[in-house]
């Protein structure tokens, strides 16, 4: 069945305001309990300049607080996911007093800002990524809870060809992938194929050609069936305990087990097991 069929009354446009195009930078409806953003720059290849950015900050800040939601689909118009920051932007504010050094530290600290509230963002958000995603929009891709890619889909993280290390985008990066292949693409800022990606644990899947949003939110339908209470705990869990060392880790994952086994959704969940029906989530 197509998206648009399946589209509830509930789907909208965003409320972000529209920027020079007259469209908003940022598309936001809702599938259901799913959220589909959707990066919506494609003739300046999605790039994460100021006014995506906001826009993103905006929706998952929103998204956060909806009690409706289950699940984040985050997509992209055109060819290109999203080639990181606006390189022309960045040269244009060298002309600044102080070379551009404030411009660029107030995008640095949005950007990151932006990828600590995915991280932190109640709900999981699967990437859906039909083209190239370079830079910092590599770096998103990474950041997201899972990613499901089209096979005409590439990753690169090319700061280092043009001056530039891709340091912010290493640390999702690092934390995504296995380190050999982590200094390998920052190292040499080489692009590689959306099955190089799924080999080394950047995407979860490598679907056909024009089907990643589709199969993004087959994925997000599937995880909006679990209790968004214990979805919510086990993410946040799942970040903080990775970070950690073995023993810490283990101490934190046992009181996130007690806590989640108090849950009403825990005690139902097992309750429908023994039973053998299918339980009912009230979501605490």
């Amino acid at each position: 069945m197509p998206d648009s069929a399946m589209k509830t009354a509930s789907s909208r446009a965003s409320s972000i305001p529209a920027g020079a195009t007259g469209s908003p930078a940022l598309l936001r409806e809702s599938i259901g309990s799913i959220a589909v953003l959707t990066l919506n720059r494609p003739h300046s290849r999605n790039a994460l300049s100021g006014e995506m950015l906001g826009a993103l900050q905006r929706a998952l800040a929103d998204i956060a607080a909806s009690k409706g939601t289950r699940a984040v689909v985050l997509a992209a118009e055109g060819s290109v996911f999203s080639a990181g920051h606006d390189l022309k932007e960045v040269t244009a504010h060298r002309r600044d007093a102080d070379g551009g050094q404030g411009y660029a530290r107030q995008l640095m600290n949005s950007c990151s800002a932006v990828m600590l509230a995915m991280l932190r963002l109640p709900q999981p958000i699967i990437a859906a990524v039909e083209g190239t995603a370079t830079a910092a929009g590599c770096q998103l891709v990474a950041t997201c809870d899972l990613a499901v890619a089209s096979t005409v889909a590439k990753f690169c993280t090319p700061g280092v060809q043009i001056g530039l290390f891709c340091s912010t985008p290493m640390v999702a990066l690092t934390r995504s992938v296995a380190r050999k292949h982590a200094m390998e693409m920052l190292l040499t800022g080489n692009m590689i194929s959306a099955e190089d990606a799924w080999r080394i644990g950047l995407v979860n899947r490598v679907v056909e050609s024009g089907a990643a949003r589709e199969q993004a939110l087959a994925l997000a339908r599937d995880i909006a069936t679990r209790s968004k209470a214990v979805v919510k705990l086990g993410k946040q869990a799942f970040y903080r305990q990775i970070e950690m060392g073995v023993a810490d880790a283990y101490a934190h994952a046992s009181e996130v087990m007690v806590e989640n086994m108090m849950l009403h959704d825990a005690a139902e969940g097992i309750s429908a097991f023994v039973e053998k029906r299918p339980p009912h989530w009230d979501d605490r």
